[in-house]
């Protein structure tokens, strides 16, 4: 498998610096990929397709969001294939982008009692998933696509997002 080239913009709120962001992102990214080709069979570009990561504020992901899908407050993550993409298709050059803003993972974090970083780790799988077609509007999509964050995060050393045991 190639390894994907990590594009990081920081917009605007209190985030890490862009190297932190940038090491946190390629152990993260690169654990969920070799994840997908391993157990999932998906396939890889030969060349290191591109994915582009902005980290920002609540106003500008809520700005986002009112436009691209009609919901007028911030949200933690959203995510922008480049191009439309089933689970197990093979993907383009550019994957897409991952938007995350600031309070509201922090807000989240606080709320479930987890580091930080952990649940960032946690959207930018959750975030990366999106990217290759996995959903959760229907009862079985969410299933699948919890399972699969559920089995990386624990590769990364995390535990499960979705309960309270340990993986």
């Amino acid at each position: 498998m190639s390894e994907i080239e990590i594009q990081i913009s920081v917009e605007e709120g209190p985030w890490p610096d862009e190297e932190a962001l940038l090491s946190l992102s390629e152990r993260v990214i690169g654990t969920a990929a070799r994840y997908l080709v391993r157990e999932e069979g998906q396939p890889f570009p030969a060349a290191p397709p591109e994915l582009s990561l902005v980290f920002t504020d609540d106003p500008s992901i809520r700005a986002v969001n009112a436009e691209w899908r009609g919901q007028d407050k911030p949200t933690n993550v959203l995510s922008f294939p480049a191009f439309p993409v089933e689970p197990g298709d093979m993907p383009g050059p550019m994957l897409g982008d991952i938007i995350m803003a600031h309070e509201t993972l922090a807000r989240e974090a606080a709320e479930l009692g987890k580091p930080f970083d952990d649940h960032l780790t946690h959207l930018l799988v959750h975030g990366f998933l999106h990217l290759f077609g996995y959903d959760h509007m229907e009862t079985d999509e969410a299933e699948e696509m919890e399972g699969l964050e559920t089995r990386i995060l624990s590769e990364l050393g995390l535990s499960d997002p979705y309960g309270d045991d340990p993986v």
